[in-house]
């Protein structure tokens, strides 16, 4: 039976940066023009059209892998416009065709704040939490996954995701490193001043 990974989040929890991690597999139908550049609007992405018309998905050639991954952000952008994926719609046209299984990315809540507040002038978290419940209802395995662990652990991350998906992800792949090497929360994250509880640790080392 076919597969198919939606990829899907608060915006700017990082469906672009994933999207190019499933992409590197030989084996995935993915965001493949991703990998030629940093990137590109989600009306490049190959399920763009079915995401604003799920009919489109009977449209679509199926005889071209067993596994794909469609990557969608709540909320997206279409025609200049905030628009909330029909996650319900979408899934149920798609499992016509194909399996389904469903990793929400997550991210720092802060930074996720920050990021929508800076790039579409107020915070957009809200609208994908509401949409949960429906994601829970569909016929649908539902995973979290985090772009905090896959900076931080890497291939050895990615491994575990493939195994725990039984999906296929080149995590042996050395593109792996340079898609990671520049860490989007860095720019988020600033030093922090000394905090009270600094002394009670330091106290609590020397006294074991």
């Amino acid at each position: 039976m076919k597969r198919m990974l939606i990829l899907t989040g608060p915006q700017g929890s990082g469906n672009h940066l994933f999207s190019k991690i499933f992409a590197l597999h030989e084996k995935v139908f993915g965001w493949k023009t991703l990998l030629n550049t940093y990137w590109e609007g989600h009306h490049y992405e190959p399920f763009a059209k079915c995401w604003a018309d799920p009919k489109e998905l009977h449209l679509f050639d199926w005889t071209q892998s067993d596994y794909y991954v469609t990557s969608i952000s709540c909320p997206y952008f279409r025609n200049g416009l905030p628009e909330v994926p029909d996650y319900l719609k979408f899934i149920e046209t798609a499992l016509l065709h194909c399996e389904i299984d469903v990793a929400v990315i997550g991210r720092d809540a802060n930074i996720l704040e920050f990021q929508q507040k800076r790039v579409r002038g107020m915070e957009t978290t809200g609208f994908f939490l509401e949409q949960l419940e429906d994601i829970y209802s569909a016929q649908t395995n539902v995973s979290f996954i985090s772009q905090e662990l896959l900076y931080l652990y890497k291939g050895m991350y990615l491994e575990k995701i493939a195994n725990d998906l039984d999906f296929p992800i080149a995590f042996w792949d050395p593109e792996v490193e340079v898609i990671l090497e520049k860490d989007a929360n860095r720019k988020y994250v600033k030093r922090a001043d000394e905090y009270w509880l600094d002394f009670e640790v330091q106290k609590a080392i020397k006294d074991s």
